[in-house]
């Protein structure tokens, strides 16, 4: 159990900035997710805790102690990788046990502590099989064993289900949230999966070319993101951007005008045009204050729910709306224009 504390941190590969000045805290017992597109630096930025990459500038703290020039092995850490990493000739035991034999604790000791990790992850009765045996879910849940094993103070998870099915994922992102519940430790989790991010953190880091876009609790990140950028990468589907202009305090969309509210008024002040980013579920068929009418391009039918997708000024958008609802040909859409959040043009940071 241990706060983590980044300060500064620089990865530089050759000329490239990987890494680029980020500072974050996470605090002791915290389930902290890492999220964004692949290459965005998440993975680096999590080896460079674990000590598996060098740093090329900044502190690293775990529990206080700066840890940049620290053993891996002597952080007090567990790394659970995302294709295993298991000895395949080894038993589901041995590989518990492994790093507990490195340490070389004593055999009662290893037997007490395989047998309460294998209690808690329901692998009693798979002790003696090799890996090969076993789905890829019990595989992870061995490698989750190795790592509670050690009883270390941060628990470093990367991309931990992706090769994992559909339905496997969901229930091993409950059965890893219960394990964070019962141990009560710090957890640093990284993923591409924003809905692994947004079901399984206390709170989310999104992060796009190295940098820290927004960092806060799931749901506020996602009704309140700061710019474009996480505004879009969040939330499937994900948020449509509708470029519009502004005239005598009335926005257009398919040739439908709604008035601004003072509060959107006083807001846009000295714009003439916006970005206009309305989050797919907000549209209805049934009642809001505004609406417009437009063309059904593909229909996606998700069984209590359906996606419709159409243009709004020319932008390419989708609605998620409920499967009752006939959606022809064509459809007027409505939604509540408090529900419209703005982006400015150029620097895509969102107005406020």
């Amino acid at each position: 159990m241990a706060k983590v504390e980044l300060k500064n941190i620089i990865k530089i590969y050759d000329t490239k900035k990987i890494i680029d000045n980020v500072s974050l805290d996470i605090e002791d017992k915290e389930f902290l997710v890492l999220v964004g597109a692949s290459g965005c630096g998440k993975s680096t930025l999590l080896r460079m805790i674990a000590g598996l990459e060098d740093i090329t500038s900044g502190e690293i703290y775990i529990d206080g102690k700066c840890v940049n020039n620290v053993h891996p092995k002597d952080r007090d850490i567990a790394f659970v990788f995302q294709n295993y990493a298991l000895y395949p000739h080894m038993s589901v035991y041995d590989n518990m046990a492994f790093p507990l034999k490195m340490r070389k604790m004593s055999k009662k000791d290893i037997e007490n502590k395989v047998k309460e990790a294998s209690e808690i992850l329901n692998l009693s009765e798979l002790l003696n099989r090799k890996p090969k045996q076993l789905s890829g879910g019990q595989r992870q849940r061995v490698a989750l064993g190795r790592a509670i094993v050690r009883n270390p103070k941060v628990f470093l998870m990367d991309e931990p289900l992706s090769n994992l099915d559909a339905k496997l994922r969901v229930q091993m992102r409950s059965e890893i949230k219960k394990l964070h519940e019962r141990l009560k430790t710090t957890f640093i989790y990284v993923t591409h999966d924003q809905t692994e991010a947004m079901t399984m953190g206390d709170r989310i880091a999104v992060i796009d070319n190295g940098v820290i876009q927004q960092i806060g609790a799931p749901s506020f990140v996602y009704n309140n993101p700061v710019n474009k950028f996480v505004g879009g990468f969040l939330g499937a589907p994900s948020m449509n951007f509708i470029n519009a202009e502004i005239k005598d305090n009335y926005i257009n969309i398919n040739n439908n005008n709604f008035m601004l509210n003072d509060e959107q008024k006083s807001k846009l002040a000295g714009y003439t045009s916006v970005i206009l980013g309305i989050r797919p579920e907000k549209f209805n068929c049934t009642d809001a204050n505004f609406e417009f009418n437009s063309t059904v391009e593909i229909t996606e039918m998700l069984g209590n729910s359906q996606i419709i997708y159409f243009k709004a000024n020319q932008s390419e958008c989708s609605a998620c709306i409920s499967a009752d609802t006939n959606a022809g040909k064509d459809i007027n859409l409505k939604i509540n224009t408090n529900d419209i959040m703005f982006f400015d043009v150029k620097s895509n940071l969102r107005i406020i």
